[in-house]
């Protein structure tokens, strides 16, 4: 394939996205599967990236740039977290590297928040942010990363100086699997569009306090009140989930950018209305090869049209 500047990656714990970049980069094919971090050994990680490099018809000489779990200590390789306050500008310069691969592959760091206060840590999110600030020139905002691990981002001075996580999208599917909530969620229909989601934000943002006793409410209103309402039921986790987590930023959702995509757009757009916080949104996966094309752009400048 012509004009090929680069092979970027989203590694994530349960998926894999390759998109091949062009110049500019715009994507000129891409690669979308299931091995994630979960279902891998360090050993099968450049298994899995030939063969998606094969199947994109990759040049030879193409390089790789990679965000997310491949560079946890469970990944392929450890790449050191990039401390805050982060200026990602440089974030490229901590990448670590793939030595044995006949190709020059590189992992980007995460980001760790050494407050003993307010420990954190993100991979693959700062990749998101680093497309926000440096692609899309924002400099001040709130930025909400919707997720299995949602977080909440401050951008100040076009570097991340705070963040904190939710555990919203993994209690949500502990909940609808493994709980006795499990035998009345289904998940057929888009959550957001049924008004039982909405009213379970509001109640989250008014008695937050109160939500290990609503959750229950999610069974037993099914049993007590019937079909109607157990159809509703997934809508009302969620709501109540994602009404929660605002609640615990409420202080940071002057001005929000939100960055999903999907129905997970869909459902926290919903709840910041009910909210009434002011926000806009932008594509996930825009931002996502955004900041990796950033970062290969400041690794291999000559592959890139300036």
């Amino acid at each position: 394939m012509q004009n090929v500047a680069v092979a970027a990656v989203d590694w994530g714990t349960s998926s894999f996205r390759l998109w091949l970049l062009d110049q500019t980069g715009m994507p000129l094919a891409e690669v979308r599967g299931d091995q994630g971090m979960a279902a891998l050994k360090p050993e099968d990680y450049g298994v899995v990236l030939e063969t998606a490099l094969t199947k994109t018809d990759a040049p030879a000489d193409a390089p790789v740039i990679i965000c997310g779990m491949a560079g946890a200590a469970q990944g392929w390789r450890p790449a050191p977290y990039f401390d805050l306050p982060a200026d990602l500008s440089v974030l490229h310069e901590q990448a670590c590297s793939v030595d044995g691969m006949g190709r020059d592959i590189r992992i980007l760091p995460g980001l760790a928040q050494r407050n003993p206060n307010a420990p954190d840590v993100m991979r693959g999110e700062e990749t998101l942010l680093l497309g926000a600030t440096l692609a899309q020139g924002i400099q001040e905002r709130t930025v909400c990363l919707p997720g299995t691990h949602s977080k909440w981002a401050s951008i100040i001075g076009g570097n991340v100086k705070s963040f904190g996580t939710a555990m919203t999208g993994e209690i949500f599917g502990l909940l609808a699997k493994s709980s006795t909530l499990s035998h009345f969620i289904e998940l057929r229909e888009e959550v957001s569009q049924n008004s039982s989601f909405s009213s379970a934000v509001a109640e989250s943002l008014d008695a937050p306090e109160a939500l290990l006793r609503r959750l229950f409410s999610v069974r037993s209103g099914p049993l007590l009140f019937g079909e109607k309402v157990a159809k509703e039921a997934a809508a009302r986790l969620s709501g109540l989930l994602i009404g929660s987590e605002i609640a615990a930023f409420r202080a940071e959702t002057e001005d929000v950018l939100l960055v999903a995509s999907g129905k997970l757009a869909n459902a926290y757009a919903r709840a910041l209305g009910v909210a009434g916080v002011k926000f806009d949104q932008i594509d996930a996966e825009v931002l996502t090869r955004s900041g990796l094309a950033y970062a290969a752009g400041r690794i291999w400048p000559e592959r890139f049209v300036r």
